[in-house]
């Protein structure tokens, strides 16, 4: 007599027909169980620390504020001409200092067209630079020649710059200590600009 649980004739399990199918289920569920697992465990991690997408959204928002800049404008034209003063106006004794000098009509140009002249700084050392800017809205491409007042006379330095967008920016550098005074020529037409004060020392 034969065993019906063994031989061709017994019934078989339905996963005994599909091996790999089954392996395969396993795996998935193993793969969904882990996945969920994992996520919680960053969901959770997240909220603990703190991160979240409002916290850097706000961040953002607070560093375009310490950030702006604002749109650079072009300014308008002084009303006057720019003179640097001598930090110690007291400290000179020659004649070249007197205040009716530096107002005569040839060296106080017209603020709407003439050379307005600025120095960057009023008190320097030997051979330490000097920054010389300024205006000319008249004149464009023109060639300033830098002068220096020595000798009681006005005498060229050797520095020229060339005038672009009504604006020019050049440097000079001296060793002669005490008070210098600079002013600009313009080279074709002869107008001056105002004269500028450095104590050099």
């Amino acid at each position: 007599m034969s065993d019906p649980t063994s031989g061709p004739d017994r019934p078989r399990r339905p996963t005994e027909d599909r091996p790999i199918l089954t392996g395969l289920v396993a795996l998935v569920g193993v793969g969904i169980g882990v996945g969920l697992v994992l996520g919680l465990v960053v969901l959770i991690g997240v909220r603990v620390t703190g991160i979240g997408g409002d916290d850097v959204a706000a961040s953002t928002s607070r560093d375009d504020a310490t950030m702006y800049l604002p749109r650079p404008e072009r300014t308008t034209a002084s009303d006057g001409p720019l003179i640097t003063l001598d930090a110690d106006p007291s400290s000179s004794t020659t004649p070249s200092a007197s205040p009716t000098e530096s107002e005569s009509p040839t060296e106080s140009p017209s603020p709407e067209t003439g050379i307005n002249l600025s120095a960057g700084t009023t008190a320097v050392a030997p051979m330490e630079q000097i920054d010389l800017t300024g205006t000319y809205p008249d004149g464009e491409g023109a060639v300033l020649q830098v002068q220096r007042f020595q000798a009681g006379a006005w005498a060229d330095f050797n520095v020229t710059v060339v005038v672009s967008n009504q604006t020019f920016a050049t440097y000079v550098q001296t060793s002669v200590v005490g008070l210098n005074r600079f002013r600009m020529v313009d080279t074709d037409s002869g107008a001056v600009s105002n004269e500028v004060r450095v104590r050099v020392g």
